[in-house]
């Protein structure tokens, strides 16, 4: 057995410092409210032995069977070279072949469930924590709301600055929360220590066979003792299996476990406190530094999560399921650190509205768990589909294997479809719109291919007939292409106009592969066609961002060499017009197409090329 050397083992440490501040600030900070709302449930269970060892006891086991099992043991295995994440794991399962059109459809459904969740994540978590300052005194209730608006206006306001120097302060913060909720819960647990009765899963079972129906209600508040699993997979990439694991076995998972049963020891103690346990469980002198460091964790947690939205919405334009949107690096150093003006302001305007639309954590509980059980349930299935396809397992057991986690995700989601009128309609809603954006702009971008190529001739017809008459002048003119065997339409309407060609003409094609990293050395593939014509193919993962000047510097090496002062780019604009008969799109997606693309970054500006290199020509397309 190797030793690991003292810089490795330092190095894993921070690592692990690093995931606990940003993987496990949304399940970190769940004890504020999970706990409390379990008893709420349907108009509130009394507070018997029975019913808060159970409850406890089904915490208990969620977090071993749904967070250290599924997620840590099992799904965190799917690493799409070294990445993870709902699309990631969507790219691994693969888009073609056998049921490819339903694993697409499903990761896409998950996808817009994790903006339902990146909406209602920040509403709730610091709303709950602001909440403790009517444990301080009542009448200090009426600031609750603006004092959580100021601290979601600022937090979201601070995005475009970047978060590097705030994300050094994560790691430490959430350590010392951790620390925190797990003593105030272990001096309860030595107070009333007949609580660790609940580890026994008995207790769990005997609660679900007792209260049945009013059990399978509860089941939709426990599973917010779990939201956040899904970060741990999709943070991977950020951090690594191993540093993500330690920091769950070493720091969360005792932490929660401590101030779970500490809270149920308090309620069992003392009934009246299930008002708000969380903050019952601290002691008078340590409420305040305790409000003040809750609300600096659901900061984190918040900040958490708007970071995946952009890190998802980044990957789902790579992709080809969102219009592009203007992207701003806010490090030199981390290629995952991005701001997206659009999603950050959109997020913001929707998270206001649910804040004051719902006015407290209890409310907001409502609308929480569907969001997180639906991405959970989809989760499983793709993740089974890559055991069988990418790992080799046996039929037999990815049945198995599947049967018993997807009882535990349907039973969670069941269980919070019933909240549908009490709020549970906000993230499906949320859900819904996010996934007709994106299956409206991936079938309108087929459409409009479908129809550009329609209108162009393929390459081979066009070297052999188009070539030899036309005027041939100084220079280098790339075409931008989407279809490698046709010649793009504005090569075709420039010799039209302009009756020339340059001496060196450059189809060009930028693919996005479903891997989340593309080295250099593999990026560009050169093919000589004819005299002065070439096709280049520039390939870059769904990670990393499109760079096309940087990228012809690459050609070098194959013997093609770009002056960026000599060479005019060439990019089609298209007007989207409506055709009254045989329409490729139905009149709802065709306007939302078109309305999309009205909205969409200019190519030049996605591709960094330089504006003054560009030369526009305009075509009208009608799907």
């Amino acid at each position: 057995m190797v030793e690991a050397s003292p810089s490795s083992t330092g190095r894993l440490a921070l690592l692990a410092l690093g995931a606990a501040g940003v993987v496990y600030g949304d399940i970190g900070t769940s004890p504020l409210y999970a706990l409390k709302e379990c008893f709420a449930a349907h108009g509130g269970l009394p507070v018997t032995p029975g019913n808060v060892l159970g409850i406890a006891s089904l915490i208990c086991w969620a977090l071993i069977l749904v967070v250290t099992l599924k997620y840590v043991s099992f799904v965190m295995r799917a690493d799409n070279r070294g990445e993870g994440g709902i699309m990631a794991l969507l790219a691994l399962a693969g888009q073609s072949g056998r049921g490819g059109a339903v694993l697409v459809a499903l990761g896409l459904a998950g996808a817009a469930l994790f903006y339902g969740d990146g909406i209602i994540t920040p509403a709730i978590s610091v709303l709950s924590a602001v909440e403790g300052l009517k444990v301080v005194a009542v009448e200090l209730e009426r600031f609750v709301l603006p004092i959580t608006l100021a601290l979601l206006i600022g937090l979201f306001a601070i995005q475009k600055h970047g978060t590097a120097k705030v994300g050094t302060l994560f790691g430490p913060v959430m350590v010392v929360w951790f620390l925190a909720i797990g003593t105030f819960g272990a001096m309860e647990i030595a107070a009333h220590p007949a609580i660790l009765a609940a580890i026994n899963p008995l207790w769990a079972v005997r609660f679900l066979t007792e209260n049945a129906f009013r059990a399978f209600i509860v089941m939709g508040s426990v599973v917010l003792a779990v939201t956040g699993g899904e970060a741990l997979y999709a943070d991977m990439g950020h951090f690594g299996r191993k540093p993500i694991t330690l920091a769950w076995f070493g720091l969360a998972l005792p932490g929660l476990m401590l101030n779970y049963f500490g809270q149920a020891a308090l309620i069992l103690a003392n009934p009246e406190a299930l008002e708000n346990p969380f903050y019952l469980l601290v002691p008078g002198w340590a409420l305040l530094p305790m409000i003040l460091l809750a609300t600096a964790a659901t900061v984190i947690a918040s900040q958490a999560v708007i970071s995946g939205v952009f890190s998802l919405t980044r990957q789902a334009i790579q992709l080809g399921f969102l219009p592009r949107l203007a992207i701003d690096h806010t490090s030199d150093q981390e290629e995952g650190q991005i701001y997206l003006p659009f999603a950050n302001w959109a997020l913001l305007f929707a998270v206001i509205a649910l804040v004051a639309g719902f006015r407290n954590s209890s409310n907001l509980a409502a609308a929480y768990g569907i969001a997180v059980t639906g991405t959970m349930a989809i989760t499983t299935v793709l993740a089974l589909v890559v055991a069988h396809r990418q790992w080799n397992w046996h039929p037999a057991l990815c049945l198995a294997l599947g049967t018993g986690m997807m009882v535990i995700d349907l039973g969670f989601l069941g269980a919070n479809l019933l909240k549908v009128p009490e709020g549970g309609w906000v993230p499906l809603v949320i859900g819904v719109l996010a996934f007709a954006v994106m299956t409206t702009w991936r079938r309108g971008r087929a459409a409009l291919a479908t129809r550009l190529e329609a209108d162009s001739m393929p390459i081979d017809l066009f070297l052999q007939r188009g070539v030899g008459s036309a005027v041939r002048v100084p220079g280098t003119a790339i075409f931008m292409t989407g279809s490698p065997d046709t010649v793009p339409v504005a090569l075709l309407h420039n010799l039209k106009h302009n009756k020339a060609l340059h001496e060196r003409v450059v189809f060009l094609r930028v693919l996005t592969e479903s891997v989340p990293r593309i080295p250099g050395r593999d990026r560009m593939v050169v093919e000589g066609l004819a005299d002065g014509f070439y096709r280049l193919t520039i390939r870059y993962g769904f990670f990393q961002e499109p760079d096309i000047p940087k990228a012809l510097r690459l050609a070098k090496a194959f013997g093609l060499e770009f002056d960026l002062m000599t060479t005019s780019f060439f990019v089609g604009h298209e007007t989207l017009a409506r055709l009254p008969e045989g329409s490729l799109l139905p009149a709802w997606q065709g306007g939302l197409f078109a309305t999309m693309s009205r909205w969409s970054s200019r190519a030049t500006d996605f591709f960094r090329i330089p504006a003054n290199r560009v030369v526009e020509l305009g075509t009208q397309v009608r799907l």
